[in-house]
């Protein structure tokens, strides 16, 4: 990523997921994450406005992502580009929250449609209070702001059931399904 090579991989990733999901039944989704390179710039904005209107995708089936921290380095960047992704139609999450800056002040000013709570955190709610209180207080700003709630790591049902007494939106992990080698 620091030499910037990651732009092809980015370039790479964003026309494979554009080119299957025009293969798929139209209620499919896909969350691709995108690199902090890919806020440098426009040309990844350009590729997708591209092969949406190439392989005539309507940009809602497409959930973008970047980590928080690569979305704070960039805070203005970061903020224009996602704008745009999203006046494509895409969704566009916070990945990882909860590790970088955490600050509420930033779900606030980020134009993004839902965070991912990092799985650190999920993994330890059936034995950890402070972590419980954490994704509570975490769901409950998100929620207030209009936004959803993704947790990542969810391996067993106890998890589950926290995470549903929480008020967690979705969940993503083991218990929900392993990934697939075969799917592209």
């Amino acid at each position: 990523e620091s030499t910037g090579l990651i732009r092809r991989i980015d370039r790479w990733v964003i026309e494979a997921v554009v080119k299957f999901v025009a293969t798929q039944a139209p209620g499919l989704k896909m969350a691709l994450n995108l690199s902090s390179r890919s806020f440098d710039d426009d040309a990844a904005f350009d590729l997708l406005h591209n092969l949406l209107e190439q392989h005539r995708v309507p940009g809602e089936r497409l959930l973008l992502e970047i980590t928080e921290t690569a979305a704070l380095a960039n805070f203005k960047g970061a903020t224009r580009v996602m704008a745009n992704f999203r006046g494509l139609g895409c969704a566009f999450g916070l990945d990882d929250f909860g590790v970088g800056y955490s600050s509420f002040q930033y779900l606030k000013e980020l134009p993004v449609d839902f965070v991912k709570i990092d799985g650190s955190f999920i993994k330890g709610l059936t034995s950890n209070p402070d972590d419980v209180v954490f994704v509570k207080a975490l769901t409950e700003a998100v929620r207030g702001y209009g936004k959803t709630t993704v947790a990542e790591f969810v391996e067993d049902e106890d998890t589950l059931t926290i995470l549903r007494d929480i008020g967690v939106d979705y969940a993503q992990g083991y218990l929900i399904g392993k990934p697939a080698p075969g799917l592209l």
